[in-house]
């Protein structure tokens, strides 16, 4: 097949190059450059030239010609400006599943031609088709596994990509590179948001959202114990970073309209598990809603999953809006973030979340 593979410079997207070039395939690496130069000029250095160069290194070895993709125009659209406009609106965004569905999986495949068979990358999930139907697996590699990342594609493109190191761990990964003795065989794991690189969240929130001043307010107590520099440095959850003695600490709160950071010391007090919450703009892998109720409930990228029930909401025909219970507490539940349903190895699809605790604290928040 002819192929264009996405490489990023890091060492599973070298491996699967290899691993296709191996296979005999005719290849196409492609690099997708994404930020802004006045943002780089501001915020400080970003690895992008690393990468490229890794990049560039890595397809000189094999042979294999390289592209480099501008897609920051895309990218600023469709990516960084859901991050902005989500944290000021008080929500927890999750940029890398827009940026799977957009960006690497969506503009990009408008860039190249169709003479490309699939397209290829170095995620740790697998594809199998059934019945004419593309199902996104699960990766061998649960603790790898990148399918809460890829719960947002359609079957078209589905239809279109391979994970050729989706069968394997991360530990054959590396030994694979060491074997065919690639450039990236000792690089790191990239870690954080997709488009930050070295670049810290909270700079990055500083350079677009400044600093505005807002009340601390203990939750129990009702009553102010200290200041903030604004509600969108902080997430529910957060323990770190609080600046408070006494404690522990936790957010457990924030009113956007107001610019006020509700903290606890009884976080995990009865009155404020989180097990239940609301959530909407679904995405069905398969194109279809689905009709099973108790599923596997991912609500953050790793290994740990919840036994979890999804029933859509009463009078709700076209079932946009459901409530899920998790068979256990998770604290670090906030509205924005992604809830991913699982049957066994299957992603079923994503949908928004909407923490209903939080809405019950605090009256006009949710």
């Amino acid at each position: 097949m002819k192929i264009a593979v996405l490489v990023s410079g890091g060492v599973d997207s070298s491996v699967a190059l290899n691993l296709l070039k191996d296979q005999g395939h005719e290849l196409v690496a492609f690099y997708l450059k994404i930020w802004l130069e006045d943002e780089l000029a501001y915020l400080g250095n970003c690895p992008w030239q690393e990468d490229l160069a890794y990049v560039q290194a890595v397809c000189k070895e094999l042979g294999v010609p390289l592209e480099i993709i501008s897609l920051q125009e895309e990218y600023w659209n469709n990516v960084v400006s859901y991050t902005i406009s989500s944290v000021k609106a008080g929500l927890t965004p999750s940029p890398d599943l827009l940026c799977n569905k957009l960006i690497k999986f969506g503009a990009f495949f408008e860039k190249i031609d169709d003479s490309f068979d699939k397209i290829a990358s170095g995620h740790y999930a697998q594809i199998e088709e059934k019945d004419g139907l593309f199902l996104l697996k699960k990766a061998r590699d649960l603790f790898k596994d990148q399918t809460y990342f890829l719960s947002r594609l359609s079957q078209k493109q589905l239809s279109r990509i391979l994970f050729p190191i989706g069968d394997l761990t991360k530990t054959e990964v590396r030994q694979l590179a060491h074997d065919f003795n690639l450039q990236t065989k000792t690089r790191k794991d990239s870690q954080g948001i997709c488009f930050l690189g070295k670049i810290k969240f909270s700079e990055f929130i500083k350079h677009h959202l400044g600093i505005q001043k807002g009340d601390l307010i203990n939750i129990d107590a009702r009553e102010k114990i200290g200041q903030h520099d604004g509600f969108w440095y902080y997430t529910v959850g957060q323990r770190k970073g609080i600046g408070l003695s006494g404690g522990p600490w936790y957010v457990v709160a924030k009113d956007p309209v107001k610019n006020i950071v509700y903290i606890s010391r009884c976080y995990h007090a009865p009155d404020k598990k989180r097990d239940m919450f609301d959530v909407s703009q679904f995405n069905w892998v398969n194109g279809n809603v689905i009709v099973k109720q108790d599923l596997q409930v991912k609500v953050r990228h790793g290994e740990d999953f919840y036994q979890g029930r999804l029933d859509f909401i009463d009078g709700n025909q076209e079932k946009s809006r459901g409530r899920v219970v998790l068979d256990k507490n998770d604290q670090g539940i906030a509205s924005g973030q992604f809830a991913v349903f699982y049957d066994g190895d299957i992603c079923l699809g994503s949908g928004v979340m909407h923490d209903i605790i939080v809405c019950k604290m605090v009256a006009g928040n949710g």
